[in-house]
């Protein structure tokens, strides 16, 4: 009874406290999926950018099964004992927490799409995906500032207008990243605006499906639409979209896979959680593998090490990832050397051959210089290993090395800041990551000189070819995965008087098929009959495009968005939001419109 009594009473303070804190074995944490360390229930406080962001795995695991330490957004550490159940029968019940905990989130998340505009804008939004994030400290930050500190960004320029009489032809390889747009939502989430050279236009527009349908034969199915450009001046301006849509690959019918990680556990991952949210990423990638996936595992702090050889034995990835402790310097370089070798060693023929890299992008042991790695990886990616990254961490963070890595390595390159986003990458979007239909991919759009004036490709702007090594396969182009989406935005001005039937453009794919085993390309046709009459009756995908494109252009501070207005953009978006009942990913896009449009008029003194 005194048992009972105190136990009654330290939950009853817990509660009171407003948090219950639920401790599991050791073995439950690679199983992210079905636990939930701590749990916050929701305080009586108008802040709710705050209270998600208690639902968290540890910082590391403790030295024994009954010993869970965790820290909290201030960062101060706390280790609680407590016995552990012995069966599975005895474990706390975990699911209805976390079930309700969802449910509230999304669904306070897709209220704000119809919510006005003041209270998104005075009052702050919750984000479904912002556990990550620390709170904002208030004030205003100009956006330039680095508030996180050691943030490594390159800037690309912005696209001009190009004249069709001087050049009608646009060249570019194909992209798939969306590892900007992450960003971009953490520095917004964080109460800041992004610097503009952490903006990639294609990576926040290729972010978003646009509900492309697949091909019904073939690698790709090639989707073009118009109307009335809705942010530029002038009827004759139109906006146009080239949508390529990959075919699918269902699980069950990829290929085998040897996966080689390569986790960063430098002092830097100590940060945040960092590691913390890479162990749970990688717990739930291992709920996806199949019986004749093989996963191995390399560390990199001050010097490397092979902490586990492919294998298919669950228990012993677990068991490895478990292990993870941050400390030490960063030789990003040993690391990534160790994971070719291990890599080559357990090549298969016929399955896909690939590493991952979980890093904060932060080199500084050996020979740091990016040049230094990516020598390194390009001959491996033309031998069939292929590289992805995956970023963690705000501050400290080195994204041009992340992408960089990513495109020579043939892979894709995203960003995790949440354990949401890490279902997104490896979990829903994990066939298409592991899985490439198409390498070297690009496009060429030739404009007809008596339809159209001239053109501006918005984003891409690191992806450029030039027009005369279109049909030369040897130039590096792209790669895209099973059921990856891309998209590309073009501006143009109609000339005068154009008929209907007039062709505007003609769009050409290249590629090299993985499935055919040789290079195929295929070329559509958009007329001026195509386009939409007006913004209103466009597409709604269309329409999404131009919204997320115009929140790029604007955040980036492009001069053709000089005279944008976020306020103005959240309105659009609100509206746009109708048409995708549902979608919490175009919710959050609305949120951080108006979370931009309030920052951005704190900056400006408004």
């Amino acid at each position: 009874r005194r048992s009972a009594f105190l136990l009654a009473a330290t939950l009853a303070v817990a509660v009171i406290g407003g948090s219950l804190v639920l401790h599991l074995s050791r073995s439950d944490l690679a199983r992210p999926e079905a636990a939930v360390f701590r749990v916050t229930e929701r305080p009586s406080t108008t802040d709710d950018t705050r209270w998600p962001r208690e639902l968290r795995l540890p910082d590391a695991v403790a030295s024994s099964e009954d010993e869970v330490a965790t820290a909290s957004p201030a960062g101060e550490r706390e280790v609680v004992r407590s016995p552990v159940p012995s069966t599975e029968a005895e474990a706390p019940r975990t699911d209805p927490p976390a079930a309700r905990k969802k449910i509230v989130e999304e669904r306070a998340l897709l209220e704000l799409q119809a919510a006005p505009p003041a209270r998104l804008r005075d009052a702050g939004a919750m984000d479904y995906r912002s556990q990550a994030v620390p709170p904002s400290t208030g004030g205003t930050a100009e956006p330039n500032d680095q508030p996180y500190g050691d943030m490594f960004f390159e800037s690309y320029g912005v696209n001009p207008f190009v004249d069709t009489e001087d050049d009608n032809l646009s060249t570019f390889g194909l992209d798939v990243d969306t590892g900007s747009y992450a960003v971009a939502r953490r520095y917004v989430q964080g109460g800041h605006l992004p610097p503009a050279a952490a903006v990639r236009l294609e990576e926040f527009v290729n972010y978003f499906d646009y509900g492309d349908a697949p091909p019904s034969r073939g690698d790709f199915a090639v989707h073009l639409e118009g109307a009335p450009a809705p942010f530029a001046e002038g009827p004759r301006y139109q906006l146009l979209r080239v949508g390529i849509r990959a075919r699918d690959v269902v699980a069950e019918e990829r290929p085998p896979a040897t996966l080689i990680f390569v986790v960063d556990v430098s002092g830097s991952m100590a940060r945040e959680n960092r590691l913390g949210l890479v162990q749970q990423s990688l717990g739930l990638l291992l709920g996806e593998l199949g019986a004749d996936d093989r996963v191995g595992l390399v560390i990199y702090g001050s010097t490397g090490r092979i902490l586990l050889e492919p294998t298919g034995d669950h228990e012993a990835i677990r068991s490895a990832i478990e292990r993870l402790a941050p400390g030490g310097s960063t030789n990003a370089e040993e690391g990534l050397v160790l994971a070719y070798g291990l890599a080559e060693r357990f090549f298969r023929d016929g399955a896909i051959n690939r590493i991952v890299l979980c890093s904060d992008g932060v080199a500084n042991v050996g020979r740091t210089g990016p040049d230094s790695i990516l020598e390194r990886i390009g001959t491996a990616a033309e031998n069939g290993i292929e590289l992805t990254t995956v970023g963690f961490g705000m501050g400290n963070y080195n994204d041009v090395l992340m992408e960089q890595l990513a495109d020579r390595g043939d892979g894709s390159y995203a960003y995790v800041d949440s354990l949401p986003e890490a279902r997104r990458v490896f979990v829903e979007n994990l066939t298409g990551m592991l899985q490439t239909v198409a390498r070297e991919a690009k496009v060429q759009v030739e404009f007809d000189k008596d339809a159209v004036e001239r053109y501006r490709l918005l984003g891409y702007e690191n992806r450029d070819i030039a027009d005369e090594d279109f049909r030369d396969d040897s130039v590096d182009a792209g790669e895209i995965g099973a059921g990856h989406t891309v998209t590309a935005l073009y501006e143009i001005k109609l000339a005068e008087e154009v008929p209907p039937k007039a062709t505007l453009a003609t769009v050409r794919l290249r590629h090299h098929s993985v499935e055919r085993g040789e290079v195929v390309e295929t070329a559509e046709t958009i007329r001026r009959r195509d386009l939409a009459a007006s913004w209103d009756v466009a597409d709604p995908g269309l329409r999404l495009a131009a919204v997320v494109a115009e929140f790029a252009e604007i955040l980036r501070r492009s001069y053709w968005a000089k005279d944008g207005d976020l306020d103005a953009l959240f309105a659009e978006a609100q509206r746009l939001s109708a048409a995708f009942p549902g979608d919490l990913e175009v919710a959050e896009l609305v949120t951080l419109i108006g979370r931009a449009a309030r920052l951005d008029g704190q900056r400006r003194g408004n």
